[in-house]
């Protein structure tokens, strides 16, 4: 066992490791390179010296600013065609939900992990959201969090490789130039009322204890706010920076060595349910191809099961088209957050 470090010093080397790691899958146009070069250093620390938490506050700002982003691609357009061709998006997210449901069901009943926590670590999407309700329903949630994260893991990798692979990787958004000092003041004005709705909508989260709060709650009021012309989402490339990273180290430092060890036997069963999430995925994405005409990397991120904020990440940082991407996995986000708990609960029943 390798000695443990004081805690100044795990943080330090978390930073240092981050930032090497991530710029060099930055300089490599890897998409989400900062969030996957944080979550990767994360799971090695928290392997090597144990669980380090990150304060909550951080990982809820980091979910709000995720969640402007979002509102940032929803311009009426998007909504538009969302509104426009609803039942597809309803179809294809209640297939994904469905299908881990069934999934869960499988390997209750084939007994791979105990009680129900199987039902809970598969759903797609809402990854802390499922984590923190399925204690209250007597599931374990350090194998949830296995199950989730693992997922996230997977599905944030496997969908960053395949757009790199696409070579249509952009560059990283940021503040286009300021062409005079009146265009400069009108930018700070919309920065400092996007940072208002983040810090509100983080503030609301928190008061009220709502699930993943930050990210709805700003993608919310960020998309009628724009909607309505009272706001211009201004997000700098070194804010997103910052909130990749807090999202990368949030799931990587949740996989400890007691949950690892403890899910070791699980590990063949779990990996299987996943690949069969991500295998559904990937034939929706066919479909959406074949019958709609979406683009092929823009229907593999949309139907990408999840977690919703790496994803976000990803199609910002790839040319895709991101309102469609974040519009589809918004609408299972919120699918999953509302039916989730509920149908999960009742296959537990049963």
């Amino acid at each position: 066992m390798s000695p443990v470090l004081p805690l100044r010093w795990r943080w330090l080397v978390l930073l240092l490791l981050s930032g090497m790691l991530g710029g060099v899958l930055h300089a490599l146009h890897f998409p989400a390179g900062v969030l996957l070069g944080c979550m990767l250093t994360g799971i090695l620390l928290s392997l090597q010296w144990g669980q380090m938490n990150l304060p909550k506050p951080f990982f809820m700002l980091a979910q709000a600013v995720l969640g402007c982003l979002m509102a940032q691609s929803m311009r009426p357009p998007a909504l538009s065609k969302v509104l426009a061709d609803w039942p597809l998006f309803l179809g294809i997210n209640l297939l994904v939900i469905g299908a881990g449901g069934l999934l869960g069901w499988l390997l209750v009943r084939r007994k791979v992990l105990p009680g129900t926590t199987a039902l809970w670590g598969i759903a797609p999407g809402a990854a802390s959201a499922m984590v923190l309700m399925a204690e209250s329903y007597g599931a374990d949630a350090r194998l949830v969090a296995f199950m989730q994260y693992t997922r996230v893991v997977l599905v944030t990798a496997v969908a960053a490789g395949v757009a790199h692979l696409a070579m249509v990787v952009t560059a990283m958004p940021a503040t286009p130039p300021v062409p005079d000092p009146s265009t400069d003041l009108q930018h700070l004005y919309h920065l400092g009322a996007t940072l208002l709705l983040i810090l509100a909508a983080t503030a609301a989260a928190q008061r009220w204890h709502i699930p993943a709060g930050g990210m709805v709650l700003a993608l919310v009021g960020g998309t009628v706010l724009q909607a309505l012309g009272v706001l211009v989402i201004e997000l700098p490339a070194a804010l997103l920076v910052l909130a990749y990273a807090v999202i990368g180290w949030s799931v990587g430092l949740r996989f400890t060595r007691d949950i690892l060890l403890h899910a070791w036997q699980a590990l063949p069963m779990v990996l299987a349910a996943i690949a069969a999430l991500m295998g559904l995925g990937l034939v929706l994405a066919l479909l959406l191809v074949l019958l709609a005409g979406v683009a092929p990397l823009t229907a593999y991120l949309a139907t990408s099961p999840g977690g919703a904020d790496s994803v976000v990440v990803i199609a910002a940082t790839s040319a895709v088209d991101a309102g469609f991407v974040m519009a589809m996995q918004l609408v299972r986000f919120l699918m999953v957050l509302v039916l989730g708990p509920r149908v999960t609960a009742w296959l537990a029943k049963k």
